[in-house]
């Protein structure tokens, strides 16, 4: 009748329903994918300190390199390397991304660690560690590397890096290495204290340590590793267990590591015709996200400035320097700090990734 509203016809109300239930139906299908999409998910846990050295593993993980794989990776942070290579052992993390040291050495000469991708090299022309002298010493006459002989340098343990470093800078000067009294102090915490206070003569550490303690006058700049020895300073390294049982797990870990390498790479490293580094225009937003896990708890924009000035060389494409690591081996062989039935092209892993350097 005119002017009162008809009832809804039997057909249009079940066409009503029947739209409603295809909607409810629709959003149960999607909430069910993004559970499966978030179950299909494998989580791994990655050994790491807080350095900007290990930047292509930070990107990687703040770009979603790794959930593109299917990863759902976890970081567990350490304050020095040697114990990130016992967590890979012991199965606490699924890989390690940190500097070689002797201990490494040993256990993966066992069987139980392998390399399969780099992290960082000293370089020339790049940043990279720095050499720190306590204002007590440096007033004493320690302003230079050739004078390190007969002074005692904070390390975190013996056969870590920071001593392989300190190995080469004696060799480099004409000085024994045992005429230096090398104190491990078991973390970098620690090897920032003892500099501060004194308690040591030198440190060497990385430049994004090293720099706010000049800065503040709390220690000196007397020199720089790469200046030195360049040499394949740290990498990305699994259990052979890992590898036997989970393939295909390491190499999709892999791809976005390598991912991540290439964007770190082209951010702070190009440089131009005058050999200058030349910032990419998206170098900032890029030093942002590694300041978020180098400095997690300070200003965005001064903590991604503090990145960019301590970026050391990485390869792009994560290639190891495989020449430099049997040189590092012999050497901490003939220290005896690694047993000399190490061999050490057993611990290497090349087949995750092409075209590794010096590798003949």
């Amino acid at each position: 009748m005119t002017g009162v509203a008809s009832r809804p016809s039997a057909r249009w109300r079940l066409a009503s329903i029947g739209r409603k239930a295809a909607v409810a139906a629709f959003v149960v299908v999607g909430l069910a994918g993004s559970v499966l999409s978030a179950a299909a998910q494998e989580k791994v846990t990655v050994g790491v300190l807080r350095f900007v050295s290990s930047g292509g593993l930070f990107l990687a993980v703040e770009k979603g390199y790794f959930k593109d794989e299917g990863l759902d990776v976890e970081l567990k942070f350490f304050e020095a390397a040697q114990p990130i290579a016992l967590a890979v052992v012991s199965g606490d993390t699924e890989f390690g991304v940190t500097a070689f040291t002797a201990g490494f050495y040993n256990l993966a000469g066992k069987g139980a660690l392998k390399v399969i991708a780099a992290q960082a090299r000293e370089k020339k022309g790049y940043e990279g560690n720095l050499v720190l002298a306590s204002n007590a010493a440096y007033e004493k006459g320690l302003t230079s590397l050739d004078k390190l002989s007969g002074k005692s340098v904070g390390i975190t343990q013996v056969g870590s890096s920071f001593h392989y470093q300190m190995g080469q800078i004696a060799a480099a000067n004409g000085f024994a290495l045992k005429s230096v009294e090398l104190k491990p102090l078991q973390s970098l915490p620690n090897m920032v204290a003892s500099i501060k206070s004194g308690q040591v003569d030198a440190i060497i550490i990385a430049p994004h340590l090293a720099k706010p303690l000049v800065a503040s006058g709390e220690a000196k700049l007397i020199g720089r590793v790469s200046d030195v020895t360049e040499y394949q300073f740290g990498g990305l390294f699994t259990s052979t267990k890992m590898i036997t049982e989970k393939r295909a797990t390491v190499e999709k870990f892999v791809r976005a590591y390598q991912k991540g390498a290439a964007d770190y790479a082209k951010a702070f490293l190009a440089k131009d015709a005058s050999g200058n580094i030349a910032y990419a225009p998206d170098s900032d937003a890029t030093a942002a996200l590694v300041a978020k896990h180098v400095y997690p708890s300070e200003e965005s924009a001064q903590a991604a400035a503090k990145v960019k000035g301590a970026a050391f060389f990485v390869d792009e494409k994560a290639r190891l320097d495989v020449a430099d690591i049997l040189t590092q081996v012999q050497w901490l062989k003939d220290e005896g700090l690694v047993d000399a039935s190490v061999d050490a092209k057993s611990i290497l892993d090349l087949s995750f990734i092409d075209g590794h350097i010096n590798a003949n």
